[in-house]
């Protein structure tokens, strides 16, 4: 398999704080990845700079070969914890602009996921729940023909039965050679459609292992490990 994503003694501090402290990863292509850690532990900080959006302390992140920049963000495709959309905005013009913004968008995807997902393409983010918000933004990031999907919490803002809807859409909506990176500490929800996992605590890597190698190996599940390593 090739590599998609490398990290060699990657650094971040902010002041006095370290988010992320000696981190060493390899990630190959065609792969669903949970990145997985609790709060503080330096999941966002590792996906904002495979995204390009934050600069090392020290050590590198290869992303396909190239350090984060313009030719990486062409294949990186970056879902925010945070909503970054205008309220004021219809979802067909915000589908508008990411087809003009971004080369690989496949617009004809994006409505059709709104279709599956009930959402129509006429109503302003203003009158949405802020799940449905973060529904469209989802869709807007998988209708990306990217070659890495880096997802921070995409099922945190959302109730559980829209989980099974939301993990569906991203599994059923990335290229067979593409990878998805998906954070969260909702584990129980996610674990069933991960081909790896990352555990991250205290900005260093605890864990890096196939779901089928734990499984196997351990014979336990990825949430009861979970719980074994972060005494939770």
């Amino acid at each position: 398999m090739d590599t998609i994503l490398e990290a060699r003694n990657l650094i971040k501090s902010y002041g006095q704080h370290t988010a992320l402290s000696g981190v060493d990863l390899t990630l190959q292509r065609g792969r669903l990845i949970g990145l997985l850690g609790p709060n503080g532990s330096g999941k966002t900080t590792l996906i904002k700079i495979a995204a390009g959006l934050l600069t090392p302390t020290a050590g590198e992140i290869m992303i396909d070969g190239k350090a984060p920049g313009i030719e990486t963000k062409k294949i990186v495709s970056y879902l925010p914890e945070r909503s970054y959309l205008n309220d004021w905005m219809k979802v067909a013009d915000i589908i508008a602009f990411f087809k003009d913004f971004y080369e690989n968008f496949n617009s004809d995807k994006a409505y059709e996921m709104l279709k599956r997902l009930h959402i129509n393409p006429q109503d302003k983010l203003r009158t949405m729940s802020k799940g449905t918000k973060e529904k469209v933004q989802l869709i807007l990031v998988m209708s990306r023909e990217a070659d890495l999907y880096l997802l921070d919490e995409p099922i945190g803002g959302v109730d559980p039965a829209a989980r099974d809807y939301i993990l569906q859409t991203i599994i059923s909506n990335y290229k067979e050679d593409a990878s998805v990176m998906i954070s969260t500490h909702l584990i129980a929800d996610i674990e069933q459609v991960l081909d790896d996992v990352v555990f991250l605590n205290y900005g260093q890597i605890a864990l890096v292992s196939s779901v089928d190698e734990i499984r196997e190996e351990k014979g336990r599940s990825i949430d009861s490990l979970f719980r074994e390593v972060y005494k939770c």
